[in-house]
């Protein structure tokens, strides 16, 4: 498998996260723990911003527990999936404006030196350009401004991982950028101080059948560029599935790894410009 066959599809993600608006919430256990753990970090900065942007917002309860903690800050939610941001715009505090916009991390539809901080959990992982994105950061921070974010890791879903590659050659499980190379990007990207760490958390179900459909559920199931069109045969599931058994644990559940990546460092508005470009047309959505 080519380098160019593991890298996220961004037209097919946009559309499973479409999709998956309305379920999103039911399942994401983990991206509520670490949007938690996230929040813990980026009050540890002791800053009072005025205006801060929350980049794949989703469905936005992460947007809304920020909005609870500064309550006099300006919030805008960009997200590439706008049914993901009407159900962020309805979660929104009464009586307080949340901008929300359609948009990619890659292109960020906003002016220069337009936030005070830049939050952003669990959504990096669908990004093929990281320097790019983090570079559209470093131009919407202010200086000074803090960038604070989670991804995931290449040792997320090894198990699964581990299970496809007994039944077929082909990809069937997201791959991750290395958290090494993450903030390589950041560097690239001209911001200052960053910091990387990363811990591990264990997710168990009953069977494989059961994270593959939260994975669905969640709109994290497989967008490589590199992935089957067409129906995987019974017999290549089946192999999987008895591959995947060697992991069940002594009280009868399947464990599946996520390796998550945090990372945050500072805008100094030390901007490489390779040339002017218009800002793409942002889409509001309301």
């Amino acid at each position: 498998m080519s380098e160019a066959d593991s890298q996220p599809d961004s037209a097919a993600a946009r559309r499973a996260f479409q999709r998956a608006a309305a379920t999103y919430d039911d399942v994401a256990v983990l991206q509520r723990e670490v949007g938690e753990r996230l929040i813990e970090r980026f009050e540890l900065i002791r800053l009072q911003p005025e205006a801060i942007l929350d980049i794949g917002a989703g469905t936005g309860r992460t947007t809304r527990r920020l909005m609870d903690r500064y309550r006099r800050a300006r919030f805008s939610a960009l997200d590439p999936a706008p049914a993901m941001l009407a159900t962020a715009r309805r979660r929104a505090p009464r009586f307080r404006r949340l901008r929300c916009v359609a948009g990619v991390a890659e292109a960020l539809p906003f002016a220069d030196d337009s936030f005070d901080a830049v939050f952003s959990n669990l959504a990096y992982q669908w990004v093929n350009d990281l320097p790019s994105a983090f570079a559209e950061v470093q131009r919407v921070l202010r200086p000074g401004g803090v960038f604070m974010f989670s991804s995931l890791g290449p040792d997320t879903l090894t198990e699964l991982r581990e299970a496809w590659a007994r039944a077929d050659e082909r990809t069937h499980v997201n791959r991750f950028v290395d958290m090494h190379d993450v903030g390589d990007a950041l560097a690239r990207a001209r911001l200052a101080e960053p910091v990387m760490d990363m811990e591990y958390f264990t997710l168990t179900y009953p069977d494989v059948r059961a994270l593959m459909r939260d994975l669905k559920a969640l709109g994290a199931h497989n967008v490589t560029r590199g992935r089957a069109r067409t129906l995987t045969p019974p017999g290549r599931l089946r192999a999987m599935t008895n591959a995947y058994e060697r992991h069940r644990d002594a009280d009868g559940r399947l464990p599946a790894t996520w390796e998550v990546v945090y990372g945050h460092a500072w805008g100094t508005g030390n901007v490489f410009r390779p040339g002017e470009r218009a800002l793409p047309k942002a889409h509001p959505v309301e």
